[in-house]
């Protein structure tokens, strides 16, 4: 038996070794060759990995599966959070409508109390937007209401949102609005959180200018601007944008009205405020003269008769 077995280890010992240097000889030939920069060399390469990688597509279909599994791990990891975070938003939304419910029901109480009376005039129209008749240098769109709907010129028109600009050229049945970025737009507006009066001009941007406030160190980022309605062309408290700083300092109005979608605006029926002539005759009535009582009429009948004579 140790005869067997030393005979089987003195044949397959120097046959394994032949073996090994056989594959590593394989294995250096393999590395020069891959190393050689030849173009017969390259189309050898090239022959090689065609003949070769198209007999191990079979073994990258598990780990292309693999690939796509946890890949689509992810993508459902991502979707759950998504879900997660859209349902607190949700609930967060539902506690807001709750308030504003309430909020809107106790207001049209406190109405109904206090016997408030609205401006029946603040109604409104309703117009599509037609066609961008602005350029470089004046911004406008058409609507596509007129004179024939009662369309005045200097009516305010709105979006959604905010104040979009104001009417200016009326025809029977198309109207033009001016919009608050052309330079020739002059607004009063007030900053209500300070009490600044200022006027928005603009200048062919998406934020115009705010200038001639009476102190603009208490005006901040982010305060609301709203229509002051001085000139008697707006109403009072149109939301029109909020407060921004530009680079260079100076104060900016961020519009609340979004101007990348304006396909409907609604033109609001302002016929301007009442105009107080003489402030006296709301606090004091008119006087009208008393009646002569008899004896003033016969002193005065005796002064003319003496007269006469």
């Amino acid at each position: 038996m140790k005869n067997d077995r030393s005979q089987t280890e003195d044949f397959t010992g120097p046959l394994k070794r032949l073996l090994a240097a056989i594959v590593v000889i394989a294995l250096l030939g393999v590395f020069v060759l891959w190393r050689i920069d030849s173009p017969r060399v390259e189309r050898f390469r090239a022959q090689v990995v065609d003949h070769v990688l198209p007999s191990f597509e079979w073994a990258m279909v598990p780990v292309t599966a693999g690939v796509n599994l946890l890949r689509d791990f992810q993508s459902y990891q991502a979707l759950h959070a998504q879900n997660q975070e859209l349902k607190r938003e949700l609930q967060t939304m539902k506690k807001w409508k709750e308030a504003a419910v309430q909020l809107s029901q106790e207001n049209a109480r406190l109405l109904d109390l206090n016997k408030v009376r609205l401006d029946p005039r603040l109604t409104f129209i309703t117009g599509v937007v037609m066609a961008d008749s602005g350029s470089p240098f004046r911004q406008s769109v058409v609507l596509n209401i007129g004179s024939r709907d009662g369309i005045l010129d200097g009516w305010a028109a709105m979006d959604g949102l905010g104040l979009v600009g104001r009417i200016s050229g009326v025809g029977r049945r198309t109207a033009r609005v001016l919009l608050l970025t052309d330079p020739s737009s002059r607004i009063p507006v007030t900053v209500p959180s300070s009490g600044q009066s200022g006027l928005l001009i603009g200048d062919n941007t998406r934020t115009p200018t705010l200038d001639f406030l009476d102190s603009p160190d208490i005006v901040r980022p982010g305060d609301r601007v709203v229509t002051s309605g001085d000139g008697h062309v707006f109403p009072a408290g149109l939301l029109v944008g909020e407060v921004a700083i530009d680079p260079g300092g100076r104060m900016r109005v961020r519009l609340a009205a979004d101007y990348e979608r304006l396909e409907f605006l609604r033109v609001l029926r302002h016929h301007g405020q009442e105009r107080i002539v003489d402030p006296g005759q709301l606090v004091l009535p008119e006087v009208l003269p008393e009646p002569d009582s008899p004896l003033e009429l016969g002193q005065r009948e005796q002064v003319q008769g003496d007269s006469d004579d």
